[in-house]
């Protein structure tokens, strides 16, 4: 008897000892997956950072690359408006138009609709050459004429604001004399 309870025995720990071998299996190979997880996380998160560090990059270029100064001398008197657009340096022009480019009528050259349409259309051809942010520098004739703008100037301002264009400084830079050559007219002024 003793012979067959020991034999009893055996085959009872054989199949303890088989499942306590599959969850011990079990065991390795769940920790072997969490293992190869984390490996697969740190790579996927080493090759994030330098894509993340390049499209910084770039973007920073491209913000550097679209900031490109212009200024709009704006020439405004009781005959005429012209909107003259340079480069920063004033040396090249951009675009430049004229009341009378616009209106047929002598009369109408110097009008707020002429002066924005001609400020319109300046501002459209500097956007397509990649400026979008201008000062500003308003003139009247000055010298011995008016000093103050003629009705053309503000609607011109006006309009490239409108125009989606950024606007930095507005300067007034008409030419004032300091007691300057005699005025014409003779002594007496002009007899009308």
């Amino acid at each position: 008897m003793s012979d067959s309870n020991s034999e009893d025995n055996k085959k009872d720990e054989q199949p303890e000892s088989k499942e306590e071998s599959s969850e011990i299996k079990e065991q390795e190979n769940d920790k072997e997956s969490i293992e190869k997880e984390k490996k697969m996380e740190e790579k996927e998160a080493e090759e994030k950072k330098p894509e993340e560090k390049k499209t910084e990059v770039k973007k920073k270029s491209k913000k550097k690359q679209k900031k490109l100064w212009g200024i709009a001398h704006i020439y405004s008197s009781y005959n005429d408006t012209i909107v003259h657009i340079t480069d920063i340096t004033g040396a090249e022009t951009l675009a430049r138009y004229s009341g009378g480019m616009i209106v047929k009528a002598d009369r109408d050259e110097s009008s707020a609709y002429a002066a924005m349409q001609a400020a319109f259309r300046a501002a459209r051809e500097i956007k397509d050459k990649g400026y979008n942010h201008i000062h500003i520098k308003v003139r009247a004739p000055g010298g011995h004429g008016p000093k103050t703008p003629g009705p053309g100037a503000q609607a011109a301002i006006r309009a490239l604001a409108r125009a989606g264009l950024k606007i930095g400084r507005i300067e007034e830079v008409t030419p004032i004399p300091h007691d300057t050559t005699r005025r014409k007219g003779g002594r007496r002024g002009r007899r009308v």
